[in-house]
Formats: structure tokens, sequence, C-alpha cells
């Protein structure tokens, strides 16, 4: 034992030496890098571990570890580096801390004598934004983390304090020699009158004198509203400095990973874990300009909280780095919920929707502000597109459109905020209503069943869209001609389908003729004169086929764990025909396409985008609905085709009323491809219109293609030859 005693006799005097300094000295100014008290520190350090290396039995507490815990060195430090007496004193304890916890293998954060400074280091840490020790500070709660990481347990501890000391001493005696343990028994006692036991020898007998140029401890018993170790690193993901926030935000991250149930439990409903980290991206969406520009929200979509600042070569604009930040902070928001444990994930996923979509969001979705309404639904569509945490997109997806299906709302029931979001999807604001329908095309990219199923699918369930008697052969006869089609009748403006339909499209056996009935009724519902993209490379057909193949393939890798059936649900032709409703967002897109004559571009390219997009789900029926023109229709019915069928019908009488059609329409084509300067004409919005109606038809033409056969989520095969119909 020899070693261990000298190794005692040279660790007190270092000690001793850092006590006498605050005796003797004189000099308040000289900064503590200047004195011996870092090297001191050091070989405390230094022989700590050393004789931790040392000890025969593991587990054990050897002279130098007991006289620390025994003598409160750490308290005394903690107190010196409060007072910052010498200047930068508070680096070195902390530094100190740091490596002592980490390297010292013996289970330290139990004791009174460790935790309690350890609580007031916190305190003092979190206390000052922007302090000169940051780096220290983070340092200092990884070490905590890592701690807490390989004993779960620990959290528990840390966070609440004094208050379960008492419930540790069973479980600390196992692990520590007798000594040790009669050591942390009277640390315990003295927990009734904190620091009012005398001095247990004589070896410290500067700490009196010590004390007195010391300033009086303020602190009272850790209460909730105080600096813990959650407090203080969301302190420290606030720093401007990268480096320290970055890890202040790992660590965090680590934190909410526990595997330990019962100290997740905790974290989540005893700890300010979730609501701070929900309040601070609260407050980041308040520091927010009330107007942004959403071209300028599209540009940092994508922002990641690991780099949360934009590239500096993008174009600034007012509100850029509050911008940048915000998402990068709910990017980070979004990463916890995935990493964290169930139930912490599922408490800070609903903190997050109750204080920023339903508090913060949500009354100025509502808002009568215009300029309100488009920033927030701007900035909802950039976060949709950035969520990838499921339980925070079911939060998301309930806030968006409730917990019932929009057909099963009652008619008399209050609007609910879906039903606002699709009313702006027809707003007189153009903007507002390009806005909401680019929120409903990235939920619709969601990996949600509820969402498809309650904007679509719970409207045609039971296929109420079809006529339960079947068509009369002869009556198609009649009406052959395209003058005499029943769609092109004025009938039609009452939304009445007429009680004549069209064939069923002639199918083979391997169903190819089916298909190319319906991809030629889709390419030749525009007719020669006005169609323009023949005169222009790179505009065919084709193109759409291969991009469609692509989507259609990723559409249904998604949608392949829900289930879907893969044929229609079977009609009984006894049923009596019950009113069908295309459901609010169907009919307001449909609207809105019936309109594609008289708006403006970007609105229809949004439109035909969104409506694209609900095509391409591998649903029989959505794929009936909107993409078969031989369904055979209810009475009062309509579907996409027929919709499409009555904007032709309006086209071909507004076509004899424009001068010179075929050569303004190639003009506009080649002003929105820019190959020719834009200039205005008459005409433009309807010629842009239809523009975009021969696109769309090609688009859902080849989408029709590369779905066929309409079986379901489990269809596999390879593109279709260039220039094949």
């Amino acid at each position: 034992r020899e070693p261990s005693i000298d190794l005692l006799q040279a660790f007190v005097e270092h000690w001793k030496g850092i006590t006498h300094y605050y005796i003797e000295s004189t000099d308040e100014n000289t900064p503590a890098k200047k004195t011996d008290i870092p090297w001191r520190l050091k070989q405390m350090l230094d022989i700590l571990v050393y004789e931790e290396q040392q000890q025969a039995a593991a587990g054990e507490a050897g002279p130098c570890l007991e006289y620390l815990l025994q003598h409160k060195i750490l308290e005394t430090l903690c107190t010196l580096g409060k007072a910052e007496y010498p200047p930068g004193m508070r680096q070195q304890v902390f530094q100190f801390f740091s490596k002592v916890l980490a390297q010292v293998q013996h289970p330290l954060l139990h004791y009174l004598s460790v935790h309690r400074p350890v609580q007031k280091l916190l305190r003092l840490g979190g206390a000052v934004p922007g302090s000169l020790t940051e780096k220290e500070e983070v340092q200092f709660t990884s070490v905590l983390c890592s701690k807490i990481q390989q004993d779960p347990e620990l959290l528990t501890y840390i966070l609440e304090g004094k208050k379960i000391i008492g419930k540790k001493s069973s479980r600390e005696s196992t692990a520590l020699s007798k000594d040790t343990a009669s050591h942390r028994n009277k640390d315990c006692c003295q927990n009734c009158a904190p620091d009012g036991g005398p001095q247990p020898d004589g070896e410290h007998c500067g700490a009196q004198a010590l004390n007195s140029r010391l300033p009086a401890e303020t602190e009272g018993p850790d209460g909730p509203g105080e600096s813990n170790l959650i407090t203080t690193l969301l302190g420290l993901c606030k720093s401007k400095k990268g480096r320290v926030a970055l890890k202040a935000q790992e660590n965090l991250l680590l934190l909410v990973g526990v595997a330990s149930p019962a100290a997740a439990t905790y974290l989540a409903q005893s700890s300010p874990c979730c609501a701070a980290i929900s309040e601070h991206l609260c407050q980041l969406y308040q520091s927010l300009p009330a107007f942004l520009d959403p071209a300028d929200i599209a540009t940092l979509e994508g922002i990641s909280w690991r780099l949360p600042s934009a590239p500096s070569d993008e174009a600034s604009f007012p509100g850029k780095e509050a911008l940048a930040a915000f998402l990068g902070w709910f990017d980070y928001c979004d990463h916890l919920i995935t990493e964290a444990h169930m139930v912490v994930a599922d408490v800070l996923a609903k903190a997050v929707a109750e204080r920023l979509f339903v508090d913060t969001l949500q009354p100025q979705l509502l808002h009568v502000s215009e300029q309100s309404i488009l920033t927030s639904t701007a900035l909802l569509t950039a976060m949709l597109r950035q969520l990838r945490s499921p339980a925070l997109l079911q939060e998301a997806v309930t806030f968006l459109l409730g917990s019932q299906p929009q057909s099963a709302a009652a008619e008399d029931s209050p609007r609910s905020l879906c039903d606002h979001l699709i009313g702006h999807c027809d707003h007189l604001s153009d903007e507002i209503s390009i806005a909401t329908l680019r929120l409903f095309e990235e939920l619709l990219q969601k990996p949600h069943e509820g969402v498809i199923h309650s904007l679509v699918l719970c409207s045609l369930e039971g296929r109420l869209y079809m006529a339960r008697s079947s068509p009369e052969p002869e009556s198609y006869e009649d009406t052959i001609d395209l003058e005499e089609d029943p769609y092109f009748t004025d009938g039609f403006d009452s939304g009445l389908q007429p009680a004549t339909k069209p064939r069923q499209a002639p199918a083979t056996s391997d169903g190819k003729t089916a298909v190319t009935e319906i991809v030629n009724s889709f390419l030749c519902l525009v007719p020669e004169e006005a169609k323009t993209s023949a005169f222009l490379e790179e505009t065919g057909y084709d193109t759409y086929v291969h991009d469609a193949y692509g989507l259609f393939q990723e559409c249904s890798s998604r949608v392949a764990p829900w289930g879907w059936p893969q044929t229609p649900t079977p009609l009984d032709p006894h049923e009596p025909e019950q009113p069908f409703f295309e459901g609010h967002f169907l009919q307001v897109l449909f609207n809105r396409i019936a309109r594609i004559l008289d708006q403006p571009y970007g609105l229809n390219l949004q439109v035909t985008s969104v409506l694209s997009r609900l095509a391409l789900f591998p649903h029989p029926h959505i794929h009936e609905y909107l993409l078969d023109p031989y369904v055979n229709l209810a009475p009062g019915c309509r579907s996409l085709f027929s919709v499409l069928v009555r904007v032709i019908g309006d086209l071909m009488q507004r076509i004899q009323r424009i001068p010179q059609f075929p050569g303004k329409l190639l003009l506009v084509r080649k002003q929105l491809m820019g190959q020719v300067p834009g200039e205005q004409l008459d005409h433009q919005t309807l010629l842009q219109g239809v523009v975009v109606l021969e696109e769309f038809c090609k688009e859902l033409a080849a989408i029709a293609f590369v779905k066929f056969p309409p079986r379901g989520p489990q269809l596999n095969f390879s593109p279709p030859p260039e220039g094949q119909v």
C-alpha cells in the first residue's frame, strides 16, 4: 500500500497548493492559466486515474478518490468557478469536471458530493447565453450524456436531483467499499443541513479562510424551474458558434434516445424537455417576417439541422437567416422524434403539433389577411417536405385533415380546417390557390394512408358513381357522331349526366385493346386544330410515359404496405342507386379543371399536377373514376374525363371566334418554352390554357398506360419501347 499512501500525500499537496493560492494571492487580475492551478488540477486528475488503474478489486474507491469525495473538493471548485476568480477559473473547472467524470471509471454521479456540484455547474453554464466557456460547457454536457447512455437510470437522477438521493443508497452500496459507503452516508446526512458540518480532519485547514474570500452560496434546493441538463443543452443549441450548437444538438439527440422505458417516461412527462424544444420552435417561427414570398421559401426547402444555413451564393432576401434557423430547428425536431424512444417521440410530436400547428399556424391559416394565409401555407408546405418521422406525420395529418373523412362530416357541422384549406384551392387570390394546391400535392406524397382515404377514397367507396344498370348497346350507335355526343349538350351545364352512355371499351384476353382504347381516348380528346406539340421537338407522348413510369413505381412502393384491393368492389345490380358526391377535394379540382381556359397558366399547371398525382395511385376505384373514359356513370355524376370533354366542347365553340388561332397558339407555346420573347397577345389566357390542356391529356394517357392492368401496387412490368402506344 506504500504507493497509494504516496499518491494520497501528493494528491493532498496539490489540493493544498490550490487553496493556498487563494489565501496568499493579492493580485486578482492574473488569469488562471498563468497560475499553477491548471497544472495542479492536471496532476490531481492524473493521480486519480493512475490510482484507479492500480486498484486490485474492481469497483473499490482508492484513498485519493475518497479524499476528493469526503472533502467536497468538487463543490469547492464549483464555487471558485462561479466566482470566476482568478479570471478564467470557470473554464478550468469545467475542464476538470469533464475529465474526472470521463476518465475515472468508478461511478461518481450518485454521490451527493459529486452530484450537487454537477447540478450547480449546469446552472452556471446555462445561465449566461453566449458565454466564453461555451466550448467547455458543451464538452461537460457531452460527458454527462455519455454516462446516461451507458446507464439510462442515471437520467432521472441527474435531472431530478436531491429528491431521489435517498433512494439510491441501497443500489450504490453493492458496488462500493464499506469506507466509501460510510463517506457517502455522511454526505447524505449532510443533505439536511448543507455545508453545515465540520471538516472531518485538519488537513483542509485553509478551507475556512478560502471560504471567507468567496461569495456566499445563494442557490436554494433544486426546483422544477431551475436550469438542469435539458435547459443547459437547449441553451447551448442556440449558440452562435456552429460547432457548439451542433454538438449540443447531438447530445440532446443522444439523450432522447435512452433505452430505458422508465427513463424515457420521466424525460417525456416529468422533465421540461418536450415543452422547451417545441417552445423554441415557436419562438423561431414568431421571429419570421410577417410576409415571406413563397418563391423565397422554396429556395430554402431542404434545410438540414446539421447545416442550418443556406448556401452563400443564393440570393438573399429579408428574413432569410430567420427562415433558415426555423426550418433547421424544425428538421432537428423531426430528427429527434425519429430517433427518440417511442414514449418521448409521441409526447414531443404532440407538443410540436399543439404549440406550432394548432396554437401558432392555425390562426394564420384561418386569418382574413391574404398575406397571412399565403405565408403560413407556404411555410407549412416547406415543413411537410422535410417531415420524415411517422409520429409527427400522424400529428400533421390529423391537424390538416381532422380525425374524420370529409364525406363523413355532417352538413351543419362547423367548417374544419380541412374545409377551409380545400376552399383556399378555389380562393379569389390565385396565389393562395396555387400555394394551397402545392400543400395538398406535398401531402399526397407522404406515406400515410389516411391522406388519400380522407381526401378521395372515402367518397369512392361503394362505387356509387357507377350506374347499377347496364347501358343499352344500341343507344351508343345513335350518338356516335361528335356533334350529337351527349357530353356536348347544354344540359351538361347543370352537372347532370345524360342517360345515354358510351359503350364499354372492347378488351381482348390480354387487355391490350382496352388500354389502347383508353390511351387513345385521352390522346384524341384535344382536336387536331388545337394541338401544337407536333410542330416542336421533345414534347411527345413518349417522354410522359417515361416520367410516369418512374413516378408510378415510386407511388406503388409507397402504398404497398396498405393492402389495397387489386380489383374494384363488385356491384350489386339489384341495389338501388344512391346519390354520389365526389367529395369536397375532387369537387374543387374538377371545378378548377372546368375553368382551365380562363385561369392563369401557373394555376393550371398546379391543378393538373395535383390531379396527375391522384391518378398515379394504384387503387382500382381511383383508376376507374379518374382514368377510365368508358366508366358507366350514374345519373348526375361526373368524372375527370367527362369534365375534360365538356372543356373541349367549350373550346371548339370559342376557337371559331379567334382569328388566326393555330398561329397564335403555336406562338404562345414557343413563348412558354422560352423559344421566342414573350409579348402580350389577345386571348393569351385561353391560348395558354389550351397548351396545358393538351399536355395534361398526354400525361393522363401515359399514366393510364403505365398503370395497365390496374391491379394494385404489386404491379411490375418493363417500360414500353419508345413510340409505342
